[in-house]
């Protein structure tokens, strides 16, 4: 069993975007530059966002964060939304999901710019990443294909059951596997009889938010485990959706958690910023 370290590979990814920007400001006298809008209170939104914020910090980039209050109106987050995308310093924007009940989350991710989509939850990218096209991707499930691509592990005609279908990771997972010419099936929350789907999967892909999801008797030997799945226990500790200790032994290639797909989503944050940064100054 060998663990896909993603620690170690967004720190190779962070030094390499890090040396791409140096150039890119000599080249362009500017910096990239990322906007965070985060709305209320929530505590693990705010760590997120600190983590992106230190990143941003650590490669070069420009970075602000909106933070406003639970109760704020639709409008005024439209305005801002507008305003970023009009600011020729921001090079992406990011909404920190999820947003309060009285938001209109769908309304703010078709208000973002396009090109400036970093997150890829535009539906003009997540249309570019269905069809195959250039886009911007979602960061978790892009940092999932890099980390395999480390690992040299090939998709290609293996059997991936994607089990969890949200537009953040199941969604566009499915569809950069199925790019990657893998054979592909999703389960989610009707789904039944999971063990039934996951059993024969050469590869499984999780990020549903359910302690232990995946047990032992659901995957088969030699199976690669990408689990994206982030939860607190009662008594703090940090764990996936899988259960590691019995599902690790069976296991041919597994992530950990922490330490697994979460830093890559960052990386590719910084990744796909850069990647904005450079199409708009090719645009001027």
């Amino acid at each position: 069993m060998q663990i896909l370290d993603g620690k170690k590979l967004a720190k190779k990814i962070e030094q390499e975007v890090e040396f791409e920007t140096k150039e890119f400001k000599e080249k362009t006298g500017r910096v990239p530059g990322l906007a965070v809008i985060l709305v209320g209170n929530d505590p693990a939104s705010a760590t997120y966002v600190g983590m992106k914020k230190k990143a941003c910090d650590r490669v070069g980039f420009y970075s602000v964060t909106h933070e406003m209050p639970e109760d704020i109106s639709q409008e005024a987050i439209e305005e801002t939304i507008k305003m970023m995308n009009k600011n020729p310093n921001i090079d992406g924007i990011l909404i920190q999901l999820p947003l309060p009940k009285h938001i209109d989350t769908t309304k703010l991710l078709e208000l973002v710019d396009p090109g400036k989509d970093v997150d890829g939850f535009h539906p003009y990218n997540v249309g570019r990443l269905t069809t195959g096209l250039d886009g911007f991707v979602p960061c978790t499930p892009l940092g999932v294909m890099h980390l395999l691509d480390e690992y040299d592990i090939n998709v290609q005609g293996k059997n991936c059951c994607v089990v969890g279908a949200s537009n953040i990771v199941g969604k566009p997972m499915a569809s950069l596997l199925l790019n990657a010419n893998a054979t592909v099936e999703i389960c989610h929350i009707y789904t039944d009889d999971l063990k039934e789907h996951t059993k024969n999967a050469d590869m499984v892909f999780v990020g549903t938010g359910v302690i232990n999801l995946i047990k032992e008797d659901m995957v088969k030997d030699g199976v690669v485990i990408v689990d994206i799945g982030i939860n607190k226990t009662e008594d703090g500790k940090i764990v996936g959706d899988v259960d590691f200790e019995k599902v690790s032994k069976k296991a041919s290639y597994i992530t950990p958690v922490p330490g697994g797909v979460g830093p890559m989503t960052i990386a590719m944050l910084l990744s796909n910023t850069l990647k904005a940064a450079k199409l708009h100054s090719k645009e001027h």
